[in-house]
């Protein structure tokens, strides 16, 4: 026989000893290994030695190229003699020992698992097996198991799993042989159908006649035998086995005890084990209720509380908090009904959808609204006996829970829009280039569209008679007055006085308006509203600071909005917009929008800080209380609803300052140009609620000045959401703390605020916008609060509006909203809510700020019903908490989710806008349509006069190209509103660019979309129940009226030819920083959905690019980098992209402002505020500027930058989508792990290790551990 040649890396001597060994044992192969055994332990020995010696041959086996692990692997397996089996396996193990993760690889790819079950077969059937076989082949098993994905199977099917079970009974008392065999059973049960075979076994009883109490003896095989039994208990069948057996009391018999006496902490994770085999025991109801009935709640509480002080123990912390959870007792929300407090019946309800599934339900116990006549039958919408979501097939292993729940959302809403539009399915928008084209349909003949060319007077205006002197203007630019009618309803309006602020009302004697609904009538002259006080000078937003680099010396003054300041250079006549536009494009590279003295970088944020200076120093007078129509109302302490028709609460105490007192409050129209107390009152008059509320909230009367100081992002404390979450579980072990005391509840429509001896806080909701549907105490200083549903709804509770009263100075109070339903906040970002003082208001700064503290966002047990979580069962609620001290003594404050914006604020700011123009700006506001609630929806055109009635400027005037905004189609998206704000100020504005912005386009603005939601306190719909973004295929005229006139106007522009060059509706961002764009691109849709298309397919104009682009160079707040152009199926019904497919506006964009903050550019690391806000409002219409100055040269070199940025866009696809998009999330990681799964059985939201698989290894780490935002767009 010729000598073999073994096959040797480069640079590895051909007569190294160790491969000259391997190739005789080679040649001994097969019988000679059987005639030879002295020699094939000699050659097998001194292998061992060299590798067990000398490092480098071990390299030489297993270097690329050598067949010497094939060689050994042979012998293993030819081989009948114990002792060189025995020799072999050292062999293994010394090689697989070292750099074991490449090596044992390699092992597995040659067929190495195999061999040694085969070994282990053979050796099994000997009487008795030899122990140190038995040891080495266990042990090596156990290094290679975890590495070979089908090392279970192989187990099963070569029959070692029965062998390796079999030893272990035999061995109880060997704990030398006992490990390694407990090692490979924990590797066996990894695998679901071996788990439940081996516990057919007996192995779940076997682990627990090995694991024992607390001793400082056989620490490592305790710790595997429960790593074993937890990975067994992962089936619910083992689990079912547990409880049978009455285990789950011994788990915690045993954790008692190893607590008690790990006092040094040194067997943490023996600890931790028996952890996990309780929390994979009560992922089965028959295991939670064996914890409770163990008294498992009370005993991980005390074990937990001594916890908490050491930080190494935050791996007990978070499976103990993770088990209690699971196992707190599901409770239902405290109402009779998820449907909202208040009702509105519709004049149709849809044929499907989730409002057609809320009618086709009894009403839930009780009359909600006198419109709504329907017997009246019992159903128990807040919870269902599925709600446990329990398996039926025992042995099905795979639960989980989808913690999306926004996609049920989108889901029914997609399945609605499919519905009512059958002709017109597009469910594979993203993928159809066809479909993803856009296709130019007006859809509607111009026969029925011609009846809008009334809200386009401009277009056909000759100016004929019009006298074009400078002076007030009261010419052709008619407008229809939003307050002409009013309400003779009594309102309540608010006053104050030093210590004591009471709601007084007021009553109008105007007739009651009888409304026609859908009824369009041509735009007539103002009627006048009740005479104003002189027009004041306006926040100056569109006076823009330019400057092009530092040290430029051009430079445009930019007064605070506290002050009023003049242009020092820029200054220019509106006439000179062409040498204006010259300088705009040297300008213009760098715009910022500053307010001198706005920041204080040096303040403090501390509430000793944000009292000093009293930016309002007049005040105005007002008898108090107002006697008007022989009524006179009083509230305790602010707090409660209106006294009409109902005696509750009638023993107030009497004003401090007696009858006929004068009270001074601020006059903040001295400050807030747009703002008039007086005038807002005569707004709410005549605006209509579905409560038909009669109180005007102070904050919406007094208005908001901007503070001047910074509000950062609040640093999460760590262990914040632990310590809440103990002190929910402590409800349970100590029920007598609780108080469980309704002090308010709409569900109590004749008195919603429950009177006490004092001892209670005093809340209220019932004003515009308001939302608090029930607040219960707690405890002394605890309130859980209730959030109403959207009305016509059962869910949408994120939007929060609320007074509070009867506080305690210096008192920390807690307040949880119990019924948040996303799965994610920016709450666990840095975001706090918005407080309002109106004793600070008083004292000259009526201003929301940020506050609380402890502030975070979790999930409860409160379950939520299949009905109420689109037909998902074992749904439950978030708990949104947060921490607060009041500092000032029978203060009246307002909590809020984002600064409020009232649809009669609205109202307000328009008729001062009124005042406000000159004879050099066309100023028209028309009724677009009336809502569901009566209410009229504002149509506002705004462009420059022209310069002449001449032809030729006529000409000019008509020929402007259009702009269309819209915003607060979402009333909980209140940021839209301060954005919109900031961009009709600008463009009524004198500054030279506002001009010349007017002398560029005509401007069409329906600044509030969803007025009825807005008003009735809504977070996402209209009175319709449905989400208007999401109707904008086809509108009802009926049930959607915004919506089907909005896109009315566009049908009748795309019909005349004269789309809009820019679409743009404004909106906000619940989920992400900064403020971005939603665009529409065919090409980015095909790029990020690998869609395969010729090159023809994809020639697109880049110039959707172009307005983001330049907001991202002059907007600080703006982030191209969460830009998105994508065309998704789900958004296929918004108003983007309706707009862009079925009008052809190539420029459809969705602008998304944040609620939190930024973590970007100038504003990075701060709460967004108003005054930032509305200076995005001003920069967009800056851009609206540089896109015309881009557009109207032909620039090319901007297309190219365009190019250059698609190429670098990086996005990321959604795993549970794989035709979604969305951009990279950078959220900041968080000092805790922040778990949402505790009532699943998601074995990927909590693996075996827990937290993360560095935990066992290195416990200090867990300060590193994070959360990973949900990724959505709302």
């Amino acid at each position: 026989m010729n000598k073999p040649k073994m096959a040797t890396e480069k640079g590895v001597p051909s007569n190294s000893r160790v491969l000259m060994l391997l190739g005789q044992l080679e040649r001994m192969n097969g019988e000679a290994m059987m005639r030879d055994v002295e020699t094939a332990r000699q050659v097998t020995a001194k292998i061992f030695h060299l590798i067990q010696t000398q490092e480098k041959s071990g390299k030489e086996v297993m270097s690329k190229g050598s067949s010497g692990m094939e060689v050994i692997l042979a012998s293993l397996e030819n081989t009948r003699d114990v002792q060189t089996t025995l020799n072999i396996l050292y062999i293994l193990s010394e090689l697989l020992t070292v750099g074991r993760g490449r090596r044992v690889g390699v092992f597995v790819s040659k067929g190495g698992t195999g061999v040694l079950f085969q070994i282990l077969i053979t050796a099994s059937k000997e009487l008795p097996p030899s122990e140190e076989l038995m040891l080495q082949l266990h042990s090596l098993l156990a290094k290679v198991g975890p590495k070979d994905r089908k090392f279970g199977v192989k187990a099963r099917l070569s029959g070692a799993l029965n062998a390796t079970v079999n030893l272990t009974k035999q061995n109880l008392q060997n704990t030398k042989l006992l490990l390694p065999c407990l090692q490979v059973l924990r590797v066996y049960s990894t695998n679901s159908v071996n788990a439940i075979s081996l516990g057919k076994n007996g192995v779940v009883e076997l682990m627990f006649k090995i694991v024992a109490p607390y001793s400082k003896k056989n620490t490592s095989l305790l710790k595997v035998a429960l790593d074993a039994l937890g990975a067994l208990l992962k089936s619910k069948t083992n689990a079912r086995r547990a409880v049978d057996g009455g285990h789950v009391h011994v788990l915690l018999a045993l954790y008692q005890d190893w607590h008690q006496n790990d006092t040094r902490h040194r067997h943490m994770l023996i600890r931790k084990g028996l952890l996990v085999c309780l929390r994979n025991i009560t992922n089965i109801k028959l295991g939670r209720k064996a914890f409770i009935d163990a008294d498992g709640m009370r005993i991980l509480y005390n074990s937990s509380t001594e916890c908490l002080p050491v930080r190494t123990l935050d791996p007990l912390l978070n499976t103990s908090s993770l088990i209690m959870r699971k196992c707190f007792p599901k409770n239902r929300l405290p109402l009779p009904t998820i449907k909202s407090a208040f009702h509105y019946e519709l004049p149709h309800v849809p044929a499907v959808g989730p409002v057609a599934q809320l009618y086709s339900q009894p009403p839930g116990g009780r009359k909600m609204h006198q419109l709504c006549d329907r017997p009246l039958k019992k159903v128990d919408d807040v919870v269902d006996e599925s709600d446990d979501n329990e398996e039926t097939d025992a042995d099905t292993e795979n639960d989980t829970e989808n913690e999306e729940d926004e996609k049920d959302q989108r889901t029914a809403t997609l399945h609605l829009v499919k519905s009512l539009c059958p002709f017109d399915q597009n469910d594979d928008i993203e993928t159809d280039l066809n479909k993803l084209h856009p296709k130019k349909n007006p859809g509607r003949p111009f026969e029925e569209l011609r009846v809008y060319e009334r809200f386009f007077l401009e277009l056909s205006e000759d100016f004929q008679g019009y006298n074009f002197e400078p002076s007030k203007s009261a010419s052709s630019t008619s407008s229809s007055s939003f307050s002409s009618t009013r309400s003779s309803r009594p309102i309540i309006v608010p006053t104050a006085q030093a210590l004591s602020p009471k709601h007084v009302p007021i009553t109008s004697s105007l007739e009651d308006r009888n409304p026609t609904k859908g009824d369009h009538k041509p735009p007539s002259p103002s009627v006048p509203a009740p005479a104003p006080p002189a027009p004041l000078t306006p926040l100056e937003l569109d006076t823009i600071h330019l400057t092009k680099d530092q040290d430029r010396k051009e430079e445009a003054h930019i007064p605070s909005p506290d002050t009023h300041a003049t242009l020092s250079s820029l200054t220019k006549a509106p006439s000179q917009a062409q040498m204006l536009e010259q300088d705009l494009a040297h300008v213009l590279e760098c715009v910022s929008l500053e307010a001198e003295g706005a920041l204080n970088t040096g303040e403090e944020v501390g509430r000793e800080v944000k009292q000093e200076g009293s930016p309002v120093n007049a005040t105005r007078h007002i008898q108090s209380p107002l006697l008007l129509g022989g009524i006179t109302t009083r509230r305790v302490g602010g707090g409660g609803g209106s006294n009409w028709g109902s005696d509750c609460g009638s023993e107030g105490a009497e004003d401090e300052a007696g009858e006929g007192a004068v009270l001074e409050v601020p006059d903040t129209a001295l400050l807030l140009p747009l703002h008039d107390p007086d005038l807002y009152v005569e707004m709410v008059k005549g605006t209509h609620s579905v409560p038909q509320y009669a109180e005007v909230a102070y904050p919406d009367y007094f208005g908001h000045v901007a503070p001047t100081f910074r509000e950062p992002l609040q640093e999460r404390v760590y262990g914040v959401q632990r310590s809440k979450i103990f002190q929910d579980i402590e409800r349970l072990i100590h029920p007598n703390d609780i108080v469980d005391k309704v002090v308010y509840d709409l569900d109590i429509p004749s008195c919603p605020v429950i009177e006490d001896s004092g001892e209670s806080l005093k809340f209220n909701s019932q004003f515009e916008s308001g939302n608090l549907r029930k607040a219960v105490q707690m405890r002394k200083y605890e309130y859980d609060l209730v959030l109403n549903s959207d009305i016509n709804s059962n869910h949408y509770h994120q939007w929060f509006y609320f007074e509070v009263s009867g506080m305690r100075v210096g008192t920390t109070y807690r307040f949880n909203i119990i019924n948040s339903e996303k799965s994610n906040s920016q709450f666990n970002y840095g975001m706090q809510v918005l407080m309002y003082s109106v004793q600070e208001a008083i004292s000259g700064r009526p201003r929301w700020v940020r506050t609380g503290t402890d502030i975070c966002y979790y999930k409860n047990h409160f379950a939520r019903s299949s009905i109420a979580a689109g037909g998902q069962k074992g749904k439950s609620y978030y708990t949104m908490t947060f921490s607060t001290s009041f500092s000032h003594k029978d203060d009246v404050c307002y909590f809020a989710y984002h600064y409020p914006y009232t649809y009669s604020t609205l109202k307000m700011h328009l008729s001062k806008l009124e005042a406000l123009r000159t004879s050099q700006i066309y100023l028209r506001q028309d009724v677009l349509c009336e809502t569901l609630g009566g209410n009229s929806c504002p149509l506002l055109t705004i462009t420059a006069m022209p310069e002449s009635n001449s032809n030729d400027h006529i000409c000019q005037f008509r020929n402007r190209p259009l702009i269309f905004l819209s915003a607060r189609v979402h009333p909980g998206e209140t940021n839209a509103s301060w954005v919109m704000k900031g961009t009709l100020e600008f463009l009524m504005g004198t500054s030279p660019l506002a001009a010349s912005l007017r002398e560029a386009y005509i401007f069409k603005i329906v600044p509030m979309l969803n007025p009825d939601g807005v008003i009735n306190g809504n977070h996402r719909c209209s009175l319709s129940g449905e989400d208007l973004n999401r109707q904008w295929q086809n509108p009802n005229p009926e049930l959607h009226p915004t919506i089907y006139h909005t896109k009315s106007l566009l049908q009748y522009l795309a019909h005349i030819q004269r789309a809009p060059l820019v679409f743009c509706d404004y909106h906000g961002h619940s989920r992400k920083k900064n403020v971005f764009m939603y665009g529409c691109s065919v090409k980015e849709t095909v790029w990020q959905s690998n869609i395969s298309a010729t090159s023809s397919d994809l020639q697109e104009d880049l110039g959707y690019r172009a307005l983001p682009k330049i907001l991202s160079q002059i907007a600080p707040a703006f982030s191209m980098a969460s830009c998105s152009f994508v065309v998704e199926r789900s958004k296929e019904s918004t108003a983007r992209v309706v707009v862009w497919r079925e009008i052809g506006v190539q420029r459809s964009y969705t602008m998304e402002s944040t609620l939190c903050g930024c973590d970007q550019g100038k504003y990075k690391g701060l709460q967004i505020g108003t005054r930032e806000l509305e200076e995005m409002g001003a920069q967009f219409c800056v851009a609206l500027l540089r896109l015309k100055r881009l557009t109207g040269n032909r620039n090319h070199q901007y297309l190219l930058d365009l190019e250059s940025d698609i190429i670098g866009t990086q996005s990321k696809v959604v795993s549970s989508s794989p035709t979604t998009y969305v951009m990279e999330e950078d959220e900041p990681s968080f000092l805790e792990a922040i778990d949402y799964s505790a009532e699943s059985n998601d074995e990927d939201a909590e693996p075996e290790n827990e937290l993360a698989p560095e935990v066992q290894e290195n416990p200090n780490h867990l300060d590193q551990l994070s959360d990973c935002e949900t990724n959505h767009r709302d």
